[in-house]
């Protein structure tokens, strides 16, 4: 049976982009592993980035709806 491949969207990708993502990973568990209070105080921060991104929409719909 044939894969079936999602319109738009690459699968696989080069070396280069293996690589960049490898390394990102790495960086980023490194950083959780030696600062994990400055990891959580980051990981909070772009949650409640997020969260008032999500109520910005919430509102503007809500105002739309008015």
């Amino acid at each position: 049976m044939a894969k079936t491949q999602i319109p738009g969207f690459k699968t696989g990708g080069g070396l280069l982009r293996k690589v960049i993502g490898c390394g990102v990973a790495i960086a980023l568990l490194i950083l959780i592993i030696r600062y994990p209070a400055d990891a959580a105080n980051w990981a909070h921060g772009a949650a409640a980035t997020v969260g008032d991104a999500i109520d910005g929409l919430v509102a503007f719909f809500r105002g739309l709806a008015n």
